[in-house]
Formats: structure tokens, sequence, C-alpha cells
């Protein structure tokens, strides 16, 4: 699709007249009409504002020219996926799971490729076939080309791990010693839990990246231990194979 076709979509796909788009991103009613009949195309600036309306990518609103890959772990990127920065605006050189809210959540390439290496396998690959192709890959993304410059000096890290040694400390029964904590998206951990009133919650946001882990119960059995973890809360759950049956356990704000 062409630009215009693209905005034109969007435009009434979200139920905004041209004068309506216009004023949130401070133009001309003409200025809009001129770009969904092909004659001009969005300065950089509009560009910007586009896409947080729309809440999509630039090189989406362009018509997708560019394949985006993720430049920290090198996964395809859809808008879906895309980090944000402090502000909520896409990020469009990273993936939810390695860019959030303007942080990034891997400082070493070794745990990001035993992470991804996990995922990889049995899509096309051995586990030791994804950790080859990713040690000859990731060095290349411009993230780790980059390490020095924009890594933040092992803040996030040391987050981390106080953070797993207050989850250690609650002494959960049956739950084993949490040893690392992964970015995972809401929207693939977002279970709904039953309480005991009968009535059914979801404690996470679909677009938010919290800090997470999966264990195996010490009971043994076919249950795990989900933990869910933030700078406000921690949240800990058992639940069967591909979630089914969830308990909560926990949910302790911090």
């Amino acid at each position: 699709m062409n630009t215009k076709d693209v905005l034109y979509k969007l435009r009434t796909e979200n139920g905004l007249s041209q004068d309506e788009l216009a004023r949130k991103v401070f133009v001309t009613r003409q200025a809009v009409s001129r770009w969904e009949n092909g004659e001009t195309v969005p300065n950089t600036e509009t560009l910007k504002l586009l896409s947080k309306v729309f809440d999509v990518s630039i090189n989406t609103l362009l018509g997708s020219p560019q394949k985006l890959i993720c430049q920290c772990c090198g996964m395809p990127l859809e808008d879906e996926i895309i980090g944000r920065n402090k502000d909520g605006s896409l990020n469009e050189e990273y993936c939810k799971w390695c860019y959030a809210d303007g942080t990034y959540t891997y400082s070493d390439m070794d745990e990001l490729i035993e992470v991804c290496a996990s995922n990889m396998a049995g899509e096309g690959f051995t586990a030791e076939q994804a950790r080859k192709y990713l040690k000859e890959s990731l060095p290349k993304l411009n993230y780790w080309k980059r390490y020095e410059e924009l890594g933040d000096g092992g803040e996030f890290d040391l987050f981390k791990k106080q953070l797993i040694d207050e989850i250690n400390a609650l002494n959960v029964e049956g739950m084993p010693k949490l040893e690392n904590l992964n970015a995972l998206v809401g929207k693939f951990v977002n279970i709904e839990y039953p309480l005991p009133s009968g009535i059914k919650v979801r404690f996470l946001d679909d677009g938010t990246t919290y800090l997470g882990n999966q264990l195996e119960s010490e009971f043994g059995g076919d249950r795990c231990f989900g933990i869910i973890a933030n700078m406000d809360f921690i949240l800990i759950c058992t639940y069967e194979a591909e979630g089914k049956n969830p308990e909560l356990v926990m949910y302790k704000k911090r």
C-alpha cells in the first residue's frame, strides 16, 4: 500500500473525518486531503504525530518500505511487538522484549542467546543450531555494536538482581529458587485468575513489558510456577500446561 492508501484506511477505520485528523496533527483539512490524494506526503514531524494518533510505526505509514528487525535480538518487527520509548512513542529499532519504556532489557548477549534459542528450537532449528546462528548474527546488530554507548552501566541488571532477591525472600512453598528474570510481554502472559468471590480478573496490561519466569514446582506433577513482576508489584501463580487452570498464589505491591 502507498502512504495515501494507508492514511485513508487508518483514518476511516478510526472513525475520523479529515477535519478531525487535521486537528489532531495540527494541519489543515486540505493537507490531509492532499495526503490521501497522493499529492504530498506528511513531513517527518507530522509522521511522528500520526504514528502516535494511530499507534502504528512510521514504516507502516510509509507503506512498509523496510523490513524492520529488532536491533538487539534480530526478530522481525511488526507494529504489535515494537518497543516503546519513555513517552509512549514506538521505537522502530527494537521489540517489546528487548526494549520497554525506554529501557534496554538485555545486557548479556549469552543470556539473550539462551532465551532466544529455547524459543527457536523446534521451529526448523535445533537448540544448538539456533545458538550458532545467534552467536554469528547478534554481534552484527546495532545494539550490540553500540553497546558501550547504549548500555546503562548495569543499572537495569542491578534492579533485576534486587527483584530476584526480593522474590526469593518470599519463600513461597514449593517454588524453586529464582535465578533469572526475562522480559515478557503482557499479551502473552495475561492470565485470567478466579478469585474466592467467584469473579475472574486479569492483573496485567497486554501492551506492557514485564519481567518474569516459569519454574517447575518442587512438588512434582504437571503444575508450574509463574512469576511476573515490575517496579510496582510481584505476582506469583501456578498453572498447568499452556496456562490452563491457573491459581493466584500471591499479588504483592512493592
